[in-house]
């Protein structure tokens, strides 16, 4: 890391051939931007001097350390590894910074970057939603909650207030029918992929065109050359972090919004439910066909084995018993003889007024 901070500091290309960059990520949305932005650094004339992630947690029944999905894709591919619960103090910033990075690329790390980190580099962020919908911790599982017709990808400048940057590409796409938050989370890292390493790409050719400018103002001067967009503070919404509080649903809320919130809690954490004495996790759902269920009240099982909405029915797809493994709905209803009539609550209904 050093040898590449000398020969940057200079300002020619450093040992490793390319001007050096860091990646800063935990989550698993972040592998698939960052093995592309590997493996086209060659071409544009880039060096990964290291990689900054999460420490690693306890994890699973047995409790043992687990690296972050960014942490164990650094490993596997051999490259410089940072653990830190604080990028921005003490030896995590000098050991980052040492790096000599041009560029910072922030992809789901979990950490807020102080000014001391950020002086005199370039930085940008991939975020889950289009921008300036959805800033915040969940915004993959929010947009699917909220019905969204369109739901992409953001490449952002960073700024004082969390996803607040300058816009700088982005990419949408349609949700698919009875598609998770989960799947949805896998094909929207897949999607950014292409607005990054397209702003990265800019930023490149930028940082060259500005040969003559001093070192510490180069990096921005070529983030600043690529003509961001603002964002309307007045179509901003919030993508609160879930809890298991979350887990609910309120089927006197039309099928639509009812199959929407079932798939944007799923994998986690779910929609507890109760049918009679049977416990379950909801995890798949859709607007039943056929429309309303005018002989069922909100909640009951209707004859045809959907779930009665306050406006139409949902079809359950996917539930899970309490320790076991997760089955359709049809399997579950069979298995414990439930029949038409019968009452899918929510217990945690109650407290849906109070959450976020």
């Amino acid at each position: 890391m050093n040898d590449a901070s000398s020969a940057t500091e200079h300002g020619g290309a450093p040992a490793s051939g390319g001007v050096p960059v860091v990646l800063l990520g935990s989550g698993a949305f972040a592998v698939a931007p960052f093995s592309a932005l590997r493996t086209a650094a060659p071409e544009l004339g880039l060096h990964v001097a290291c990689v900054v992630s999460q420490p690693d947690r306890r994890a699973g029944r047995g409790q043992a350390l687990a690296p972050t999905p960014v942490s164990a894709w650094a490993l596997a591919n051999g490259l410089p590894l940072e653990r830190t619960d604080d990028a921005s103090a003490g030896a995590s910033l000098a050991r980052i910074r040492g790096a000599g990075a041009a560029l910072l690329v922030v992809v789901a790390f979990g950490q807020r970057l102080g000014q001391e980190l950020l002086d005199g580099v370039a930085a940008v962020n991939l975020h889950g939603s289009l921008l300036p919908a959805w800033r915040g911790a969940a915004p993959i599982q929010r947009s699917l909650m909220a019905g969204d017709a369109r739901v992409g990808v953001t490449v952002i400048g960073l700024a004082d207030r969390i996803d607040a940057g300058a816009v700088f590409a982005e990419a949408s796409t349609e949700p698919r029918e009875a598609e998770t938050a989960g799947e949805l989370h896998d094909r929207l890292s897949v999607l950014g992929c292409a607005p990054l390493l397209d702003t990265v790409r800019r930023w490149r050719a930028a940082f060259d065109a500005h040969s003559n400018t001093p070192l510490r103002q180069r990096a921005m001067r070529a983030l600043e050359s690529l003509g961001g967009v603002q964002q309307d503070e007045r179509l901003v919404t919030r993508a609160a972090k879930l809890s298991r509080a979350d887990a609910w649903v309120d089927f006197t809320a039309a099928a639509r919004a009812v199959s929407a919130r079932i798939n944007g809690l799923s994998p986690w954490p779910g929609v507890d439910a109760l049918v009679g004495q049977h416990a379950l996790r909801i995890l798949r759902a859709r607007p039943a066909a056929g429309g309303d269920a005018p002989n069922a009240r909100a909640g009951e099982v209707t004859t045809a084995g959907s779930v009665a909405c306050g406006r139409g029915a949902v079809e359950l797809l996917e539930v899970q018993p309490p320790g076991g493994s997760v089955m359709s709905w049809d399997a579950f209803r069979r298995g414990r003889q439930i029949a038409a009539g019968a009452v899918v609550c929510c217990p945690s209904v109650r407290a849906k007024d109070s959450q976020p």
